[in-house]
C-alpha cells in the first residue's frame, strides 16, 4: 500500500486553499474581512447573502485556514487568518487574472479605466506626500469600515455622501482617494465625480488592506 509523498501532501493542502478561493462570494467575503473582523450577520449584509449561505461559505474558508473565529458574547466574529498573507494571495490572484483572463481585462478597460485612466499613486509616494503635508487623503468606505481602521489622518466621506459634503474637501489641495482594494469601485467613482467638479484627485494604487499588509501605519476609532 503506497503512502502519499511529502510533495503530494503539500499540493493536496494547497489545492484545498485554491478550492476555497474558487467562488466569487468567498472572494468578496475575504475582501470584507480584509477591512476588519465581522460577524456572520454583518458579512452577509455586506455581501448580499442570506445568513445560511454566508455561514456556509465562511466555513469553507475556515477549513482552508484562510479565516479564523473568536467569540464575543453571543456573537462569533470572523477575521483573516494572517492578514498580510491572505491579502497578498488575493493580489496575486488579481495579477494573474488581469494578465491571462480576457474577461477581467475587458472589465478593467470598460469600467475601471473608463473612470480613471491615470496612473494611481503608489504607497511609497503617498507616504512621502503625507510626510510633507501636501495632500488630503479621502476614505470613501462606509463609516463602520473606516472605524475598524484607516490611513493616518484620512477624511472619511462615504461615496453616497460625497456630493453634499464637498465643502469638507480643501479646494486647493490634491486629493488621494482610496477604498477597500484594487477592484473596489468606490474610489473610481469618487475620482470621476471629483474631477468633473475641478478637483485635482488621484487614486491610491490599491486600498486599506494592502496599506496595512505592507506594515504601514494605520489608525482606528477609539
Amino acid at each position: 500500500m503506497s503512502s502519499i509523498g511529502p510533495k503530494q501532501a503539500i499540493f493536496a493542502s494547497l489545492a484545498e486553499v485554491a478550492q476555497a478561493l474558487g467562488h466569487a462570494h468567498r472572494l468578496e467575503l475575504l475582501e470584507q474581512l480584509a477591512q476588519g473582523e465581522r460577524s456572520v450577520e454583518g458579512l452577509a449584509a455586506r455581501a448580499g447573502l442570506n445568513f445560511a449561505n454566508a455561514s456556509r461559505h465562511l466555513q469553507i474558508l475556515r477549513r482552508a485556514r484562510l479565516v479564523e473565529t473568536q467569540r464575543h458574547g453571543k456573537h462569533v466574529l470572523y477575521r483573516l487568518a494572517g492578514d498580510a498573507q491572505v491579502v497578498e494571495l488575493m493580489k496575486a490572484l488579481g495579477r494573474v487574472g488581469e494578465r491571462n483572463v480576457a474577461e477581467v481585462d475587458r472589465v478593467m478597460t470598460d469600467y475601471f479605466h473608463a473612470r480613471d485612466a491615470l496612473e494611481a499613486v503608489s504607497r511609497e509616494d503617498l507616504v512621502s506626500r503625507l510626510h510633507d503635508g501636501l495632500v488630503t487623503v479621502l476614505d470613501v468606505r462606509p463609516e463602520d469600515e473606516f472605524a475598524l481602521g484607516h490611513l493616518p489622518g484620512a477624511l472619511n466621506i462615504p461615496l453616497a455622501e460625497l456630493e453634499r459634503r464637498l465643502t469638507e474637501l480643501p479646494a486647493n489641495r490634491e486629493v488621494i482617494a482610496y477604498c477597500r482594494g484594487p477592484y473596489c469601485v468606490l474610489s473610481f467613482e469618487a475620482v470621476a465625480a471629483l474631477r468633473t467638479r475641478g478637483y485635482v484627485v488621484h487614486r491610491l494604487e490599491d486600498g486599506y488592506p494592502e496599506w496595512k499588509a505592507a506594515g504601514l501605519p494605520v489608525e482606528a476609532a477609539a
